[in-house]
């Protein structure tokens, strides 16, 4: 990457250019950017609007509609998130970008760390959408409460899009920008039109939780954090993005605010249309709120079809997304060497079925609860493992700001940039802490659980000497 002649405030150093007599490394060759700014807008926005605004509304309307302010709190906080990372894709315009930050700042354990918990994050998050399908696809053809036969359209649901991303990072581009407009239309009717239909007397108390306020609102913040997770969509595939300087924060936001636009008043639509004694048991509850506007059963109908490809898409995006990162901690020996292997497509094929096959152990495992027992808990271990890279990430840009030299920062550029990484920091810890007790164990374990493969890697890597560094993409 060329260094710029002026350097902004929080803008560090640019990474140092490779030693001249390294050895190319054929895995590490940089790929052909094919994202440009409507496509890496559409995979954040592909990446955000999936299961998450579909099924989430049931699953925080125990809360309240307390859990409307949680969602006020958490778009502010996903708007930082994607100026944050957009700052730190000036510096590191690379795939991987969640692993590259924390590595380049505090070394290559942290740059583990943060691939590995984003990792888990995306395996564990790609596990929850294909339950979130079950619910919109028992409108459509009654399952009948067979667990069995859940699991196996859960199945379906993960397996078709992983079978996708084996064609190329063209055709997921090209996926994620029919799917996005395909969900964002109707749902964006649903938003507004709906609106003229809401009965306040739907909404139910305001703090149905029976703690205090404030508890309601981290409790169903970190549950609703599930819904903006894919915010760093364009940072994490900045390799494959054109322009990345600048369109990875563009996207960014650009992603992000349309999605925060979609959600808010989308769930106002969904509280105000569906009675809250039976929105806490829906598991199609936008169905149901287009069956409460049109009086009979076709739009529910029409609206499942839309969460179906809409989540089936959010797959599709998530796959790339879940095999990148572990592609770059590859390339730098920290993660098995297979994952570092490009297919013909450019697309990383071992971490795509590494992702599949996991995911799909842990919808086996965890389906014998039902599917709206298991999507709770999934996104709980989400909230953890997502949050982890993104307070690593803020602190990467918080080092890099109290590093850089008086003659290099404006002030005022240094004020916005420090405001925009404390407060992203701030509320990862929050939503951490307001995930509890059991996820924050079942996240720790995740994490702790990729701490021998850091030591078995770091140590073979070093009994075969060393090796020569990676040409980023």
């Amino acid at each position: 990457m060329t260094t710029p002649s002026t350097t902004e405030a929080g803008t560090p150093e640019p990474n140092p250019e490779p030693t001249p007599d390294a050895t190319p490394d054929p895995a590490a060759a940089r790929p052909r950017r094919t994202f440009g700014l409507v496509t890496a807008t559409a995979l954040v926005m592909g990446n955000i609007i999936g299961g998450g605004i579909f099924a989430l509304p049931a699953t925080v309307a125990p809360y309240g509609t307390v859990s409307l302010l949680a969602f006020v709190v958490l778009s502010v906080a996903a708007v930082l998130l994607a100026l944050l990372f957009g700052r730190l894709a000036r510096r590191s315009p690379v795939t991987g970008g969640l692993y590259a930050y924390p590595r380049d700042a505090f070394g290559e354990f942290a740059g583990f760390l943060s691939a590995w918990s984003y990792w888990t994050m995306c395996w564990v998050s790609i596990a929850a959408l294909a339950v979130a399908v079950v619910g919109y696809v028992d409108v459509l053809i009654p399952l009948g409460g067979n667990h069995a036969l859940e699991a196996l359209v859960a199945l379906a649901a993960l397996w078709l899009p992983a079978a996708a991303n084996f064609a190329g990072t063209r055709w997921v581009g090209g996926v994620q920008i029919v799917s996005t407009v395909l969900k964002f239309v109707p749902l964006l009717l649903v938003a507004t039109i709906g609106l003229f239909f809401v009965d306040t007397d739907n909404f139910g108390p305001f703090n149905a939780s029976g703690g205090s306020v404030t508890g309601a609102v981290a409790a169903s913040a970190a549950l609703l954090l599930y819904s903006f997770l894919g915010v760093e969509s364009a940072a994490v595939s900045a390799g494959e993005v054109r322009d990345p300087e600048r369109n990875v924060g563009r996207a960014g936001v650009l992603g992000t605010l349309a999605s925060a636009l979609v959600y808010v008043l989308g769930t106002v639509a969904v509280f105000g249309l569906v009675p809250h004694d039976k929105l806490v048991d829906s598991g199609a509850p936008f169905a149901d709120a287009v069956n409460a506007m049109t009086g009979g059963t076709w739009g529910g109908t029409a609206i499942a079809l839309v969460a179906v490809a809409s989540i089936t898409g959010c797959l599709n995006g998530w796959i790339l997304l879940a095999a990148q990162m572990p592609y770059a901690a590859a390339r730098d020996g920290l993660f098995p060497a297979p994952f570092a292997r490009l297919g013909k497509g450019g697309v990383p094929g071992f971490g795509v079925w590494a992702v599949a096959i996991l995911g799909s152990l842990l919808i086996a495992l965890n389906y014998t609860a039902g599917p709206d027992a298991t999507f709770r808990v999934l996104v709980l271990i989400t909230t953890f493992t997502g949050c982890v890279p993104y307070l690593l990430s803020a602190a990467a840009q918080l080092y890099w700001l109290a590093r850089g030299s008086r003659e290099q920062v404006r002030p005022a550029g240094l004020v916005r940039d420090l405001i925009v990484a404390a407060l992203s920091f701030a509320f990862s810890f929050w939503l951490i802490a307001g995930a509890g007790y059991a996820a924050v164990y079942q996240g720790v374990l995740f994490l702790f659980a990729g701490i021998p493969v850091y030591v078995w890697l770091r140590g073979r890597r070093e009994s075969e000497g060393p090796v020569s560094p990676a040409t980023p993409s």
